[in-house]
């Protein structure tokens, strides 16, 4: 199996002696700009666009276009050993089918956790069913014959598929849903609950993770409209939708890495900070920024502080990061 998520660490110096054992929340309610804050767009960025006076993001769903993403960087990597949630309000002012010539079937709308590296990569094909690794999303097909489906979704490095398959649920259009997605690491189960108008809607079949399903590495929250490239002619579908996205809430662990201190001491210098649990470190050394060389032993973390030293240290012109990474 792959390894598909780390994060490379270069922090200002400071003290702090607090473990990272919590949870961090992202909410986003598009009062303000989005370019102000750490959203990024990928791919085709005229998909998405903030509308100042309505503070809601406008999206369109376009599976003739390539993959494009509104992201949002997690600062941590998500594996099926961590709790977290997801919410949002989606209103679609229109959406159809076959849109794409020779395409005709359905084609889903996606928002979730993607891994983003994978994600932009060339060969990142939803369509196919094997070229999409590393996702936690909710997923929405329209109907081409066989009912409306709301689908979430977890996809796992070596693509290998945990879903339940919701219909007949149709997300009429100029509606307001809320969509509530949950995971819990101690029962590997993602539960979903939606509403329309606040009023329930569904019920959606949890996700349970197999024993035999892997792991996957999500580094990042996006509202994924993905290519339809790549599918078996006979069974080809496209989509095209307009809507509105608001009211984002995520909870995700805390990062990685946190309370960076360094210091030289008796010829070495040592990088103290608060390291989490599942997650190995290394503390890597460069002279001229062309290249890293790691120079401690690969450490796995547990919830509290954690000392990386490199034991050779170069005499000048040093500078160091930390690399954390999921086994």
């Amino acid at each position: 199996m792959r390894k598909c998520g780390y994060l490379i660490l270069a922090c200002a110096l400071s003290s702090g002696p607090g473990p990272a054992s919590g949870a961090v929340t992202i909410r986003e309610d598009f009062a303000l700009n989005p370019a102000l804050r750490p959203w990024q767009a990928f791919g085709d960025g005229s998909l998405f666009s903030w509308n100042s006076t309505n503070q809601d993001l406008e999206v369109t769903w376009d599976s003739s276009r390539l993959n494009s993403y509104f992201a949002w960087p997690l600062n941590t990597v998500l594996s099926r050993g961590d709790d977290f949630t997801l919410a949002f309000d989606l209103r679609l002012g229109d959406i159809a089918v076959g849109t794409t010539p020779g395409k005709p079937l359905t084609f889903q709308l996606a928002i979730g956790f993607i891994n983003l590296a994978e994600a932009t990569a060339t060969n990142f094909l939803r369509g196919t069913g094997i070229d999409s690794p590393d996702l936690a999303e909710f997923d929405y097909f329209p109907d081409s014959g066989f009912g409306a489906t709301v689908s979430p979704t977890i996809i796992s490095s070596n693509v290998q598929f945990a879903s339940s398959f919701n219909f007949p649920l149709e997300l009429t259009t100029d509606v307001w849903f809320h969509v509530a997605m949950s995971y819990t690491a101690s029962n590997q189960t993602l539960v979903t609950a939606m509403t329309r108008n606040g009023t329930t809607f569904g019920p959606i079949q949890d996700v349970t993770l197999g024993t035999n399903f892997t792991d996957f590495r999500a580094d990042h929250f996006a509202i994924s409209s993905y290519s339809d490239a790549g599918q078996d002619p006979q069974f080809a579908g496209s989509i095209l939708a307009h809507g509105v996205v608001d009211n984002i809430v995520i909870t995700v662990p805390d990062p990685a890495l946190t309370d960076l201190a360094g210091a030289l001491a008796n010829g070495a210098w040592r990088i103290e900070f608060a390291a989490r649990a599942n997650w190995l470190y290394a503390l890597e050394r460069t002279d001229a920024f062309q290249f890293w060389n790691t120079v401690s032993p690969i450490t796995p973390g547990a919830n509290g502080r954690l000392t990386l030293a490199d034991t050779n240290a170069a005499a000048a012109n040093a500078f160091y990061r930390v690399r954390a990474e999921r086994p």
